[in-house]
């Protein structure tokens, strides 16, 4: 949303309407069983009371900023009570742990079912601690109304799957190589116009490598630089004959076989 400079950042009512069109993309019938991920800047009461809205039956996985309070409850929370985290493919990640903190913080301001679940682990080598950080280890915190016992690995789960959410970043970042780093006409709506034309070029991409390279990892997950540079900019010629439709392309391109096959499965998902 291409907005006025003057428009403020990280509001409740910017985090709604971004939410209402995210969701006016998914089809009716799936609108009901979405689970709503956020930084910190989400963990607002207002957002929250929203998405939780008897109506809507969204669920959420958000960050929550550390108060005073929730630092003053990690800090009573017993070793024998944190959980170790896990990675990606379910494995123990080393020097990180995971805790629930509901029952030590009075939520009686926030909606029902809210659980605050606190995260510490050994920063980086060559990261910077932060003033919230505590005892040398990096803290974070969300909240989600998830109950026990739904999410395999419990506690470890339940963060994991809140984590997967900086996925964003990477589209964000991919968004920005497309052309959303620079607005590059004078006039509001023409940079508008811009806008949307990298939002649909970035679609299309997207669903691209999800049609047309599933199969293929180095393809699906490469960046927007490296896919130019593998099919995009590749030089080709479509064709007709003896009313078929042909893909012309070097035979000696590394990737020609891969971009053959994908251009057959999105023609075959778009007759």
């Amino acid at each position: 949303m291409l907005r006025p400079g003057n428009a403020g950042s990280n509001t409740a009512a910017d985090h709604i309407a971004a939410t209402r069109l995210a969701l006016a993309q998914l089809p009716a019938a799936l609108r009901r069983r979405v689970l709503i991920r956020a930084d910190s800047g989400g963990g607002t009461h207002e957002f929250l009371t929203w998405l939780t809205a008897r109506s809507r039956r969204l669920h959420y996985s958000v960050g929550m900023t550390i108060t005073e309070e929730i630092r003053h409850a990690i800090g009573t929370i017993p070793a024998q009570a944190w959980t170790p985290a896990c990675d990606g493919d379910g494995e123990i990640r080393d020097g990180a742990w995971v805790a629930d903190i509901t029952g030590m913080l009075d939520l009686a301001s926030w909606p029902k079912g809210m659980r605050v679940i606190v995260r510490k682990e050994r920063p980086h080598p060559g990261a910077q601690l932060r003033f919230t950080d505590a005892d040398g280890m990096r803290v974070t915190a969300f909240i989600t109304d998830t109950p026990p016992g739904v999410i395999p690995g419990q506690l470890a789960g339940l963060e994991l799957r809140h984590r997967q959410h900086a996925r964003v970043e990477d589209r964000i970042r991919e968004g920005k190589a497309t052309g959303l780093a620079n607005l590059p006409c004078h006039g509001f709506d023409a940079n508008a116009a811009w806008v949307e034309i990298i939002l649909a070029a970035t679609d299309l991409v997207a669903w691209a490598k999800l049609i047309g390279f599933a199969d293929q990892p180095e393809i699906a997950r490469c960046e927007i630089p490296t896919f130019r540079y593998r099919v995009l900019h590749v030089a080709a010629r479509i064709t007709r004959g003896a009313r078929q439709l042909r893909l012309r392309i070097d035979a000696t391109w590394r990737w020609a076989i891969t971009i053959t096959t994908a251009w057959h499965r999105i023609r075959a998902a778009f007759p």
